[in-house]
């Protein structure tokens, strides 16, 4: 009796119940089995069923946005394994960035690929923003998309600002004090903003947990909320952006215009 192949064994595993609760529509060769497949699972149902041969060539830009969110993924990974060695808290923050340096086995290099990871997002990020902008790929049908971008890049800077504290030395310290000092120049609300930020009206305990709460909750679980309806809407918005192969928005707002004259 011949050995099974690897396909026999895989169809094997299609047909346990394990897999059919997971993929209840199945998969297959045809497009309809593929689409319900996709549609019904959480992780997949962001990306189409299929895409555009375009979209895979490689560009001038290198697929900005993928390396932007190849660098957030890096910052959460490393940034999960820091909070192992970190306390926020006065007496102890200091000390456990000096023991990531010098004791805790590649510490040094955590913290390091952490640190130029943050720095590559923000460059990243700027250019993918720059890249649309030029390309004009934020005109219609995709504006709330440039919108979401946008936040997405406010995002990012906070990211990295609040994380700047963290480290609790006197770099930390009296950059986040003149940064907050410029925030409070805001008019009307400038010091209601700093004293949220501060918890206070200067750069202590409570400026350090807040600090870490944002950078390490609050941020990263809303650039991942925006950056699943940032993908979301790349999706229903027809893909990437080619210039040659869509109609500028002067020619889609008059062609709407005319269709509600038509009405």
């Amino acid at each position: 009796m011949m050995p099974s192949t690897i396909e026999t064994y895989f169809n094997k595993i299609e047909r346990t119940r394990v897999w059919r609760s997971i993929f209840r529509s199945g998969t297959g060769n045809s497009t309809l089995r593929n689409a319900l497949a996709i549609q019904q699972n959480v992780f997949l149902h962001l990306f189409p069923t299929k895409i555009r041969k375009r979209m895979l060539d490689l560009g001038a830009t290198w697929y900005l946005g993928t390396l932007t969110l190849g660098t957030f993924i890096v910052l959460v990974v490393t940034g999960i394994l820091l909070m192992l060695y970190y306390h926020p808290s006065v007496p102890q923050a200091y000390t456990d960035v000096k023991d990531l340096r010098f004791v805790v086995s590649s510490g040094l290099f955590l913290r390091n690929l952490h640190r130029w990871s943050a720095h590559t997002m923000v460059f990243l990020a700027f250019a993918h923003l720059f890249r649309v902008f030029y390309r004009g790929a934020y005109r219609a049908p995709r504006e709330f998309n440039w919108v979401v971008g946008v936040l997405l890049l406010l995002i990012t800077l906070l990211l990295s600002y609040t994380g700047y504290l963290l480290p609790w030395d006197q770099l930390a310290f009296w950059a986040i004090t003149v940064g907050t000092n410029i925030s409070s120049a805001i008019p009307f609300i400038g010091a209601k903003i700093r004293f949220l930020l501060l918890g206070g009206n200067l750069v202590n305990a409570n400026a350090l947990l807040r600090f870490y709460v944002l950078h390490c909750a609050i941020l990263p679980i809303s650039a991942v909320l925006f950056l699943a309806v940032h993908m979301w809407r790349v999706r229903k918005d027809g893909g990437l952006y080619v210039r040659a192969s869509e109609p500028s928005a002067g020619s889609t707002h008059q062609h709407a215009s005319e269709e509600l004259k038509k009405q």
